[in-house]
């Protein structure tokens, strides 16, 4: 099964929120009141179902289109528009790192893992980093990782930043390519928790003064509008770069990604669909838009 598979079977639950068949039928207002009901119901947010509907209004009357499926062809174009980011990943620097913060339960450590498994599969030298020093088993995880990507980790003290410094360090003089840093979970209301993230990027900082830095926050599909709380007060606190949606296979809650994208202009980088290895990929904004609406005729 391809990626493309797998996220519109993770979709699914979205897509069949409501029972919603296109038959090639003449546009409507009930088509509108429809496509409205969809999106809320897969947490897109008001604000958001609101401004993607009264777009494709526009859009309809300007290309003069008469037919549903037409119009779900220019839905998907202007969903994945407004998915795309204005800028790729900068993994230029020496060495590149990438800190993967958010909330216990949504999945970092395992995430910290598939990424390794991703970016050695394309070719860079990867470091995990264990800095997630509050649970011992994350660490125990985090090895159990390493060994199944086959790259090497760092773990130490009690102290993420001194962690991070050994890791950024150590990958300098070893010539790694990239380090990517689990971190422990914290509750965005927790404000030493939000500090410490600030220290760990300042540390990156101290221990290569070349190295690049994406911030990823980890977002559980299933916490639908909770997640844009979660990315609009981590926005705030950590700098967050980007957003890696996970466990998208089991919630009819993807659309929560459109408001966090709409809201904050945090882009997705990754998804998340499913607990293989190879389950996690990059975020492919007209994937996306193909998979929560697919084409009727496949």
């Amino acid at each position: 099964m391809s990626f493309f598979q797998k996220l519109a079977d993770g979709l699914r639950k979205t897509r069949d929120s409501i029972a919603w068949g296109l038959s090639g039928r003449k546009l409507t207002d009930e088509f509108y009141d429809e496509l409205e009901e969809t999106l809320l119901l897969s947490d897109a947010g008001v604000e958001t179902t609101l401004a993607i509907v009264e777009q494709l209004r526009k859009a309809v009357k300007e290309h003069h289109v008469l037919d549903e499926l037409p119009a779900m062809d220019l839905l998907r174009d202007i969903i994945s528009k407004r998915m795309e980011s204005d800028r790729e990943m900068d993994l230029s620097g020496t060495p590149a790192v990438i800190l993967l913060i958010g909330v216990n339960g949504t999945g970092k450590t395992t995430t910290a893992g598939k990424l390794a498994n991703l970016y050695r599969n394309r070719g860079f030298s990867v470091l995990l980093a264990a800095a997630d020093t509050f649970r011992a088993a994350a660490v125990d995880q985090l090895r159990i990782w390493a060994q199944r990507s086959g790259v090497d980790m760092i773990e130490g003290a009690n102290d993420p930043s001194a962690v991070i410094y050994d890791a950024v360090s150590a990958a300098r003089s070893r010539g790694i390519d990239l380090v990517i840093a689990d971190t422990a979970g914290r509750l965005q209301t927790k404000k030493n928790l939000m500090d410490e993230l600030s220290k760990m990027s300042r540390t990156v900082s101290k221990a290569s003064p070349d190295a690049s830095m994406e911030v990823l926050l980890v977002l559980d599909a299933v916490t639908g509008q909770n997640a844009l709380s979660q990315a609009s007060t981590f926005a705030d606190s950590a700098g967050v770069s980007g957003i890696v949606l996970t466990k998208l296979d089991g919630t009819a809650r993807g659309g929560s990604v459109l408001s966090v994208k709409d809201r904050l202009g945090i882009p997705v980088r990754f998804v998340g669909v499913g607990e293989k290895m190879d389950d996690l990929d990059l975020f492919v904004p007209a994937d996306f838009a193909a998979a929560l609406f697919p084409r009727e005729d496949g």
